[in-house]
Formats: structure tokens, C-alpha cells, sequence
């Protein structure tokens, strides 16, 4: 592992600062061992932040008034009312907005001159690389293990640091992931829990002022890291207890056994365990069990737009993304009833789905071919442009 003075300022110095960049950085310029040169590092660096909830919310607006010049932010959910307690960067004006959106708000409030980039989107293998090349460093305050093993991988191969933090009830981690450096997520964490064994904020609750805390440590290591000050978490965790006011740190080092990272894989498979073979039924077999006394239960497991254009009548919807989030957390799934055909538009989609419920115990099938292959056997089984009857509550 590095000593202090070999780990080397993580980005180049920008343009000399204007005159408002020097007045709202003046009380940071005075720090010992902070400088000029340090403050045109941070307006010259891009740091993306996957998560605009409880942690992101809190290390976003540090980073903005710290003076770094390009912030992303990656999130596909919206401000709810049940954030608010801990999510304080939000405001109930903006319940129902995007996330990505809301905070960009509050970031552009603190200083017009940030550049905010909305990723509104879900974070994963298909586009994490992409968006990761465009970025000096990663902030990971997501709140699932798909995303956290995601971002570790995504980050180690893209060649930059990666700086995690986790949050739950009272307890708090920080570390930082610098694979040129030290060890990794997966170092610390070689395989993920089981699946409900570990519960998540909604089920197991958060101390507001924990984002707060976690947050701005996130933010912090950001600073260091990119003005070359310091000595960054790498190759440590820190730990912190919010109910005894105490924080301890653990050192730990590469995994000897620990297998190389060479691709980005599908992690909530991964994070899921061991899934069950799941069996197909074609169009013309589930038309005829539509049409029958007993007809199945239907769960629709793609967007809402695609939902919009075309479903088949009656059917549940619940899109697959927050299927995963909804079994990676252990959420219970009392909407989804013991036996149900899953469909989706091709049938890649709902054989996933359908693996993930077998999994969990309910009993399950998939459309083969999708909408698309019932819409040519039995077109009159399908609703268009209706309003969606959810599994959603």
C-alpha cells in the first residue's frame, strides 16, 4: 500500500480562478496545505455521484461549494414524501420530481456556475462504462449490492478511484476503492449476502442525521483525492456508530484469491444467488388458458411506456427494475399473487422476472416470444393505450 506522499493529486489544475471562484473558495485557500493550485484541481474535476437519495443528496452540495466544476448524478427514482426525513436537500415542492432533477436544483441554488449532468437512468452493465469514461472519479451512495458491486467493477475497470459509502438504522461505512493503489469493494466484501438478510432503509430504517455524516466524509475523500492532500481510505473502511458517537477504522488488504475483474456481468443475478430454471409457455398455449375458467394471473414486467402502447388486459405491472429492487432488498411481494405468467416484449426480460419469483418461493412462467407472439395468436386479448392496472401500490 502507498504511504501518504505517494498517492499523487488525482486531477490536473485548471485556468487561473476567476474573481468569484477565489471569494467563494477564500476560507478553503487559507487551509495549510491548500492552495491555489489545489482549488483549480477541484474546478477542473468531474466527479459522478450514483445515488441522488440520503447520501448523495448530502455530499453533492459539499462538492459544489468546495468549488468541483462538473458534477453527474445517476438516479431513476423520484423525491417522495417518506425521504424527506433524511433526504433534506430535497423540499416537498419537489415531490414527484426526479431526484437527479431536484438535486441539480439545489446544486445550481448554491452556485449557478456548477456544471449538474442528469444521468436519469438506472446504473447498469450496459451503461456503466460509457458513462464512467467521462468522469475523473466515482461516488457511490447507492443503496443496493447489484449497484455497489456494479460501481466497484465498473470503476476498477474504467482506471479511476471509486469512493463507497453505506448507510442503515445507525452505522455508517466510508472507503476508498483505488485498484492502482489498494484493494477493492470486493476485497472487503468477496461475495455478496444472502438475499433478505440484509434489510434495507425502508425496512430497517435510517438516522437522518447518519446521511449528514456519511455524506460529507464521501465529499471530503472527494477533495483529497483530486487536490492531493491527505491520505485517502484506501485500503481502510471507516466505521461509524451515530448512538455511541465513535468511529473506528479497519484496515484490509487484496483478496490473494480474489478473482480478476475482466468484464461487467449481470449483478443482480449475482447478488441473487443461485436461481431456479423457470419453464416457457407459448402463445397459443396461454391464449387457450385465457380463454378457460380459470384463467392465470399476468405480471407485465416492462416500462411504463411500453405498458402504455400495449398490454394484455387485466394484467399486473410491475417493471422489472423494481422487481430486482424489490428482491435484492427481501421485500415482501404480497401484490404478486402464489402463480403467475410473466411476459415482457421478447421474453429475455420476463424469463429473468420469472426466475427471481420462482426464487422466492411463488410459483411461476413465461411468455416465449412476448407481447408480440400473443399479439399475432390472439389479438383480442390485448388493451391499448389504457391506463395501467398496477402491482404497484
Amino acid at each position: 500500500m502507498k504511504s501518504e506522499r505517494d498517492f499523487p493529486a488525482l486531477v490536473a489544475p485548471g485556468p487561473p480562478l476567476s474573481e468569484e471562484q477565489a471569494a467563494r473558495a477564500a476560507r478553503q485557500l487559507t487551509l495549510p496545505g491548500f492552495d491555489d493550485t489545489a482549488q483549480r484541481r477541484l474546478a477542473a474535476a468531474r466527479v459522478l455521484v450514483i445515488g441522488a437519495g440520503g447520501l448523495g443528496s448530502a455530499s453533492v452540495p459539499y462538492l459544489v461549494g468546495a468549488g468541483v466544476g462538473t458534477i453527474g448524478i445517476v438516479d431513476d427514482d423520484v423525491v417522495e414524501l417518506s425521504n424527506l426525513h433524511r433526504q433534506v436537500t430535497h423540499t416537498t415542492a419537489n415531490i414527484g420530481l426526479a431526484k437527479t432533477a431536484s438535486l441539480s436544483q439545489a446544486a445550481k441554488s448554491l452556485d449557478p456556475n456548477v456544471e449538474i449532468i442528469e444521468h436519469n437512468l438506472r446504473l447498469d452493465s450496459s451503461n456503466a462504462l460509457e458513462i464512467f469514461a467521462n468522469y475523473d472519479l466515482v461516488i457511490d451512495g447507492s443503496d443496493n449490492f447489484p449497484t455497489r458491486y456494479l460501481s466497484n467493477d465498473a470503476a476498477q475497470l474504467s482506471g479511476i478511484p471509486l469512493i463507497w459509502g453505506s448507510i442503515l438504522q445507525h452505522h455508517g461505512q466510508v472507503s476508498v476503492a483505488w485498484h492502482e493503489y489498494g484493494p477493492g469493494y470486493r476485497d472487503l466484501f468477496p461475495v455478496p449476502p444472502a438475499p433478505g438478510t440484509v434489510p434495507d432503509c425502508a425496512a430497517g430504517g435510517v438516522l437522518p442525521g447518519l446521511c449528514g455524516t456519511v455524506g460529507s466524509l464521501l465529499a471530503t475523500e472527494a477533495l483529497k483525492l483530486i487536490a492531493g492532500i491527505g491520505t485517502p481510505l484506501v485500503g481502510k473502511v471507516l466505521i461509524y456508530d451515530a448512538l455511541a458517537a465513535s468511529t473506528r477504522t479497519l484496515e484490509f488488504s487484496r483478496d490473494p484469491e480474489g478473482a480478476e475483474v475482466t468484464e461487467l456481468i449481470d449483478y443482480v443475478l449475482f447478488c441473487s444467488g443461485s436461481l431456479p430454471e423457470v419453464q416457457g409457455i407459448d402463445a397459443k398455449a396461454l391464449a387457450e388458458e385465457l380463454s378457460g375458467d380459470e384463467a392465470p394471473a399476468l405480471l407485465d414486467v416492462r416500462n411504463d411506456d411500453e405498458r402504455a402502447q400495449q398490454h394484455i388486459a387485466g394484467s399486473l405491472h410491475l417493471p422489472l427494475p423494481q422487481l430486482e429492487a424489490a428482491i435484492e432488498s427481501g421485500a415482501e411481494l404480497e401484490q404478486i399473487p402464489a402463480q403467475v405468467t410473466v411476459y415482457c416484449a421478447r421474453g429475455p426480460r420476463s424469463q429473468r422476472a420469472a426466475a427471481l419469483l420462482a426464487g422466492r418461493g411463488i410459483k411461476t412462467n413465461y411468455l416465449e416470444g412476448g407481447l408480440p407472439a400473443l399479439a399475432e395468436t390472439a389479438p383480442q386479448l390485448l388493451a391499448e393505450h389504457a391506463h395501467t392496472e398496477g402491482a404497484r401500490s
